[in-house]
């Protein structure tokens, strides 16, 4: 069923049809909430802190920040397009009524992709840290360590995926009551945790006095600031999950946006606080505890907990990790099915990804879908190459940047016609998303060059060639050959028959 418009200022609530999913479930905090669980900020910190101390070292503060700007940016081309066009393909959708159905469609496979992947990698860090949970407890190291041991995490990582499967499977309600407790739980934790660094900060040999020359970028090379701008915009990921709710959402054309919005700047104000808690604590150094220790820099939290929180207390840091791995396991789930569902609905997928479940109403067949995609893609590489498991979760990078500049972009192309009407006009939908997408746009290049050289990653190469380029482009390119295929299979989407600009919304046709 095609919907047209032709007034781009027109409210779309009017046009929209159900395309079955919940109606009215998700307001303000609660889009909120999901935001943040995506973004896993006790994850996200424990794996990232140590990554940006070695790029940027003092300055890891001003990195964090760089890293917000671009998304800060993007969140308002994302908040602009969502008013004209509340559907759930957000990127998919948008970049289709902007750029034309190829580039759209490449759009929205990137985005499913780097959900997928990132599905499998929460996924394996939950693993570890439940063991590492358990060990503790039980004060047993055998116990801490089975997660080296690849069947068990393997089929540990396949149990934390199909519960996460049948969290989301069962309705956007479960999993918003879900993410309540999960993100209140790692949000308290990290408070607690940064307001103990704070308070000992002046009793630990390694640590250091703050500086507000943290916060100036002065003295740092832009190689050292493009490197660690990369690993904060993979932290801030995440956040665009309260706009694919955007259907399910109160006031779908605005809360949406507020959510996403919202959920930047609490990320922000987490992270720094962290941030220069840690530094403040344990210093840069490389002994002991120094954030630049390189044996404690892919998990920071784990050898803070115990000094900064001491006692029992500290395992409550642990579980934090496993809480946001869970959360941010359960909510991905969001962006990726809904996507595929409007992927389907639009027929730039199988049809069958448009089945929504009668009672659940939810993307029944996507979700499921997501699941075994990224059951198969861990079991594969883990059991397959180590170095190309790592390897593609660095290639996260280039596929993020990808289509979040490309939305950014779209926003600017879309609303091209009315960029000077007024000053708000102006900024929302030109200038922030300009900078934020050139912003994206920098730090995707500078990831394909750096990427290309044998020595980033893991190490692995082809030809001479990394293969973190490869994987990256390659994941991204191979959507062409399958895009190709669809096109033969049903090509009304290609030839701009089901979504086009003057199309607020495409909807699956229920009678």
């Amino acid at each position: 069923m095609q919907i047209e418009a032709h007034d781009p200022h027109h409210r779309p609530e009017a046009d929209l049809q159900d395309k079955g999913l919940s109606h009215n479930a998700v307001g303000l905090f609660g889009g909120t909430v999901l935001g943040i669980s995506s973004v896993a900020p006790a994850y996200a910190l424990t794996a990232t802190i140590g990554i940006l101390v070695d790029e940027a070292g003092t300055k890891m503060p001003v990195v964090i920040i760089a890293g917000f700007l671009p998304m800060f940016f993007a969140a308002y081309a994302y908040r602009e397009l969502n008013k004209v066009a509340p559907d759930c393909g957000t990127s998919f959708t948008w970049t289709t009524k902007a750029f034309g159905p190829y580039i759209g469609w490449l759009g929205g496979w990137a985005a499913v992709l780097a959900t997928v992947i990132v599905l499998s990698n929460l996924a394996g860090v939950a693993v570890q840290f439940f063991y590492q949970f358990i060990g503790d407890l039980a004060g047993s190291e055998t116990i801490a360590a089975l997660w080296e041991n690849k069947p068990i995490n393997v089929l540990t990582c396949l149990v934390f995926l199909a519960i996460a499967t049948t969290v989301a499977y069962r309705g956007i309600t479960t999993t918003e009551r879900v993410q309540f407790i999960l993100v209140g739980f790692q949000m308290v934790v990290l408070l607690a945790f940064g307001i103990a660094a704070l308070a000992k900060s002046g009793s630990s040999d390694t640590g250091m006095s703050f500086s507000f020359d943290w916060f100036s970028p002065a003295g740092l090379t832009m190689s050292a600031f493009i490197a660690g701008l990369s690993g904060s915009i993979f932290a801030f990921w995440g956040w665009d999950t309260a706009l694919t709710v955007n259907e399910e959402s109160k006031d779908s054309d605005k809360t949406p946006g507020r959510a996403a919005l919202l959920c930047v700047v609490s990320i922000l104000l987490t992270y720094l606080l962290v941030a220069v808690a840690t530094q403040m604590y344990a210093g840069v150094g490389t002994d002991g505890v120094g954030l630049g220790n390189e044996e404690i820099a892919d998990n920071v939290f784990g050898a803070l907990a115990e000094p900064v929180l001491g006692g029992p207390l500290h395992l409550f840091l642990f579980l934090a990790v496993v809480a946001s791995s869970a959360a941010s396991l359960i909510t991905t789930f969001l962006p990726t099915s809904r996507t595929m569902l409007a992927m389907g609905t639009y027929k730039a997928f199988p049809a069958r990804f448009a089945t929504i479940h009668p009672r659940f109403l939810t993307p029944s067949f996507a979700t499921i879908a997501a699941g075994v995609g990224a059951a198969v893609f861990y079991s594969t590489l883990t059991f397959l190459s180590e170095s190309v498991l790592t390897d593609t979760i660095y290639s996260l990078g280039i596929m993020i940047c990808f289509y979040y500049g490309l939305t950014a972009f779209a926003c600017i192309w879309y609303f091209r016609h009315e960029l000077f009407a007024d000053v708000g006009s102006f900024v929302f939908k030109l200038l922030f998303p300009l900078l934020g997408g050139l912003g994206l746009l920098g730090v995707f290049l500078v990831t394909l060059r750096d990427s290309a050289s044998p020595d980033y990653g893991s190490g692995a190469s082809i030809g001479g060639v990394g293969l973190v380029l490869i994987l990256g482009l390659g994941l991204i390119l191979s959507g062409v050959v399958f895009m190709l295929v669809l096109r033969a299979r049903q090509p009304g989407f290609f030839r701009g028959e089901t979504l086009r600009v003057d199309t607020p919304v495409r909807v699956k046709d229920t009678h």
